[in-house]
């Protein structure tokens, strides 16, 4: 089998076999496929797409590129949650031990952010001591003894994707289809989980910038998830504007505690609870949708759900106290406030802007060393839709330096008014 033949047979058209797409991904990881190969054969797959098993059989030559988990030692359903990404997304943190709180076994592995804000293990790094890297047998323990554990990927759980995402985001062809389908669900699969929730983000502070490219690129992931006998289902939600209040590392995390309390934002509590839903029911602890949000209420109302995210802190070496005391948690040196210049409705809010803000600030990483401020970042005090006056706040800065008048500029930019009222679309957009 020859590099060149597989090449020219996707340049032209034709569907790759599985044991073509294992000779490519085996000569990519032990170096045997120069990059200028695997970058010729990814531009051809970005102009001429893959078929549902050309998607899997990519997906699982990845899969098992690497280590790929066993967890059958953990008793009952293992479940597992991924978001596309967004600004303001902190879901895991309420949702982990949210539906654990319910009886669910939450096993997740996360990564890190790069780019506006930080990622999941950076939000849950800013709770002092906190340890999000455990072998794999802690990881097992863990979730056995109290159903929730969240933990950085192994550096051997699937090369592959690391060094194909590398040679996709230096030759324009990160924006293909079954190229991100096949990274995210390697990933997922690898990680041993029995079941599969997508959370597939579209608009303005999204990958996928429309609800019909989101629902594609799910239906990809689900057919992946099915032709791999791995319940996987997804849910579309709107990212063109921050999702809850917060963005930046301590303060989402505060903000995800308020929620475990029932305080939280309006619409990341229902995000959640509606993540929430589709778990318990893959789980097998509801048979439908009234009786799992009957359960995960009563964890919120009673207090376990807030108690269930202190046990995890706790194991994972945090401070619990944080959850009883949010002053615990890094703060910034300086906060300011963005004030509207003009009456009328808050018509647009731009998440991409606002998320870039808050990494020019030091909430995340422009570069894979940069090192992230774990206090600062931006509280919106309004959302789209809301009416208000000249000078109402519109949000809260949290920052460690003087901001620039460029800066300024650039906050006062995220946000568009209308002089008329404003419909605000529905958060979430469809259930798959």
């Amino acid at each position: 089998m020859r590099m060149i033949e597989i090449i020219a047979k996707k340049r032209d058209k034709g569907s790759l076999n599985d044991q073509e797409i294992q000779f490519w991904i085996d000569g990519l990881v032990d170096g045997s496929i120069p990059d200028y190969q695997s970058s010729a054969l990814l531009m051809a797959i970005v102009l001429n797409g893959m078929d549902a098993h050309e998607t899997t059989a990519l997906t699982l030559a990845m899969m098992n590129s690497g280590d790929v988990l066993d967890l059958s030692a953990i008793e009952g359903i293992k479940v597992d949650k991924h978001s596309t990404g967004g600004v303001g997304d902190k879901t895991s943190l309420v949702l982990g031990p949210m539906v654990a709180a319910c009886g669910a076994k939450v096993a997740k592995m996360s990564g890190r952010g790069l780019g506006h804000t930080g990622g999941t293990l950076d939000k849950l790094e800013s709770i002092e001591h906190f340890n999000i890297f455990l072998d794999e047998k802690e990881f097992i323990r863990q979730v056995n003894d109290i159903s929730v554990a969240i933990v950085g990927q192994t550096g051997q759980l699937v090369p592959a994707d690391k060094t194909l995402y590398a040679l996709r985001d230096v030759t324009a062809t990160v924006s293909a289809i079954p190229l991100i389908a096949s990274s995210i669900m390697s990933k997922k699969l690898a990680s041993g989980a029995d079941t599969i929730l997508l959370d597939v983000k579209y608009g303005d502070g999204a990958f996928m910038q429309t609800a019909e490219e989101a629902k594609e690129l799910a239906l990809a992931m689900i057919e992946i998830g099915r032709l791999s006998n791995r319940d996987t289902r997804a849910m579309i939600s709107d990212m063109n504007q921050p999702l809850g209040l917060a963005i930046g590392n301590a303060l989402e995390v505060k903000e995800a505690i308020e929620t475990l309390k029932g305080e939280g934002p309006k619409d990341f509590t229902e995000l959640c609870i509606s993540a929430g839903i589709i778990m318990l029911k893959q789980a097998n602890l509801a048979s439908d949708d009234e009786a799992a949000r009957a359960m995960l209420q009563e964890v919120i109302s009673n207090g376990k759900a807030l108690e269930k995210f202190k046990q995890f802190v706790a194991a994972q070496g945090g401070n619990p106290a944080v959850a009883d005391d949010v002053s615990l948690l890094p703060s910034s040196k300086m906060v300011s406030e963005v004030k509207a210049k003009r009456s009328g409705y808050l018509k647009e809010m731009k998440a991409m802007k606002l998320g870039l803000v808050a990494m020019k600030l030091g909430a995340g990483r422009a570069k894979k060393d940069d090192v992230i401020f774990p206090g600062v970042g931006l509280v919106l005090n309004k959302k789209v839709g809301e009416k208000l006056s000249e000078g109402d706040v519109l949000m809260y800065v949290h920052h460690d330096f003087p901001c620039s008048d460029e800066l300024l500029q650039e906050m006062d930019e995220c946000f568009e008014f209308s002089d008329t009222a404003v419909q605000t679309p529905p958060l979430i957009a469809e259930i798959l």
